[in-house]
Order: C-alpha cells, then structure tokens, then sequence
C-alpha cells in the first residue's frame, strides 16, 4: 500500500484520538486499551513499510501519550479508590443482595427462637450465655444498673478488643461460607439465638427498655455488619452449591471478589461500634434521647449504605 494510501484511510481515526487527548477528556479504559491497540498495529506496519516516513514518527508519539494516559496518570489512582468506594463497593452489595437478605432473615428468625425459648424454658438463658455471664447481669439489674458489664475495664482498651472480637465474628462468618453454606448459617443462627435469650433475661425483669437504650448504642453497627457479613458467607457458599453456567471454580473466585469488596466495607463500622462500645455505651444513663439519637443516626447509616444508595444506584445504571 502506498503511504498516501495509509494515511488516508487511517487518519480520521488518528484524528479523533489525537483530540480525545488534547482537550483532556475522560476517556473509557476499554477505548483507550482499544486504542492503543490500534495505533501499534498501524505503528508496526508503518515501520516496517515506511521506515523513514515522518508518519512513522507521529504515530510513535501518539502511542506513547495513549500508554501514559493509560498507566501514568496519577489522578487515576485517586479516582480510583474513590470509585471503589462509591461505585464498587454498592454494586457489589447489590450483586449478593439475596444472600444478604437471607442473612438477616436467618439472624431474625434466630433471634426469635431464642427469645421464645427462653420464655419457656428458664434453663435455657444459661445454657446459651452460661451461669456466670446470668448471675452477674442480674446482680447488676438488681443494683438498678443492667448495663454495668458494659462500664467495666478501659475505655481505650475496651473499644480495641471489641473492635477485634467483633472483626473476628464477621471473619468467621464469612470464612464458614466454605462450606457450602452451612457454616456460615450456623455462625448466623447461634449469634441470633445467643441474641434472642439476652433479650429475654432483661425483658424478664422488666428492664428490657433501659437495657436495650444501652446495648443498641453499639449493637445497631455491630448486629448489622455481622449480618452483611454472613451474607458474603453465604454467597460463597451459594456459588459453590448453585456455579449456574460457570464452573464451581470459576463461580466460587468471581463471588469472592465481589463478597471480599462487601465485607471490607463492614471494618470501619466495626471501629465505630467499638468506638461506641468502649466510650459511650457505659454512659447510657446520662441522657434517654442521646442514647435514641445514636441508634436512630446509626440505623440510619446502615440502611443507607447497604440498601438506599445501592438501590438508588441499580436503578440509575441499570444494574442487575
């Protein structure tokens, strides 16, 4: 082909990149990787049929301004982990929406039994949270205090060690999703149980609305981000069992992806209900509507960021 030729077929696309770049605009990844492509082909063939062409020369530095915009723009690291944080993170919530669900219905329904259970059976409340943790709360609730576990130890050193505890919790019922399902399920079940009993031990001595001003203070993050996590467990699980068209393998890597994305979401929730836990929870009795205002803003903080803001951005770009 002639070189008057190879210019003018190719030089509208040339054209078109060249301005992409010149007046900054924010290119998609995929074009500009399409891109580049296309001008080390064109470059290569020009090399090797016009070696001292001044098209060659062109083409070279417009292939190298595309490879710098694609790998050496430093904004795109910024913008990078903002997007991982608003555009990621709630499409990867919304892609295991229903194991999620499933978590909290399997943590509710938990609760429940618990609760009920307890109502019939007095034995069981110890059996669940063991004689000592009993006998201790209800000393404190005959002291005029049910929430007095929650004053004991540091304020610093409390917050840490229930920020990991907590952490490990979620760990775990994420992790037990390896088991197809089931292990995740049992963390879920046993935590909710455990949760419906304590419940009842305070409802039992009429002090269940002054307990739970307390306990909600933290356990509105906590309980929540436990169940999201379950729900990551169960979606790998889930991938396992249910690989669809994929293999089990290919199933199992691509929803762990997606469910680490979600559960990294919950460790900073987890440093605030510490936080909440070891400075705030053991000054419940200062004021009902503060203790009401924490629960009310940290539910709050929850539904928006695991349900409102996905939803709302499914719906904007049409997610599945």
């Amino acid at each position: 082909m002639r070189e008057a030729s190879f210019v003018e077929r190719n030089k509208e696309k040339w054209t078109l990149i060249e301005n992409n770049l010149s007046i900054n605009m924010q290119v998609d990844p995929d074009e500009l990787a399409s891109n580049y492509i296309e001008l080390t082909n064109d470059l290569a063939y020009a090399q090797t049929f016009y070696p001292e062409s001044k098209v060659k020369a062109y083409l070279n530095e417009l292939a190298v301004t595309v490879h710098q915009k694609i790998y050496k723009d430093q904004k795109a690291s910024n913008n990078k982990f903002k997007s991982f944080i608003t555009e990621e993170i709630p499409q990867a919530i919304w892609s295991i929406r229903r194991p999620l669900l499933y978590s909290f219905l399997i943590f509710v329904l938990a609760s429940v039994i618990g609760f009920v259970s307890s109502v019939y059976d007095m034995d069981f409340i110890r059996l669940i949270l063991g004689d000592y943790y009993v006998d201790s709360t209800i000393e404190s609730i005959k002291a005029g205090d049910p929430a007095a576990v929650y004053g004991k130890g540091s304020n610093f050193g409390s917050a840490i060690w229930i920020t990991i505890n907590n952490v490990r919790v979620a760990f775990m019922a994420f992790a037990a999703g390896l088991f197809f399902s089931v292990g995740t399920g049992y963390v879920l079940f046993s935590n909710g149980i455990m949760l419906g009993a304590f419940h009842h031990m305070f409802f039992q001595y009429g002090v269940m609305g002054k307990a739970m001003s307390a306990i909600w203070i933290h356990g509105t993050i906590e309980i929540s981000v436990i169940i999201v996590a379950g729900g990551c467990g169960l979606a790998i699980g889930n991938s396992i069992l249910f690989p669809k068209s994929f293999t089990r393998l290919t199933s199992f890597v691509r929803t762990a992806k997606i469910a680490m994305k979600v559960l990294v979401s919950t460790i900073p929730f987890f440093i605030i209900a510490g936080t909440l836990e070891g400075f705030v929870t053991r000054y419940y009795n200062v004021s009902i509507w503060l203790c009401l205002l924490i629960i009310v803003l940290s539910l709050l903080a929850i539904l928006y960021f695991y349900v409102i803001n996905p939803y709302r951005l499914a719906k904007r770009f049409q997610w599945k």
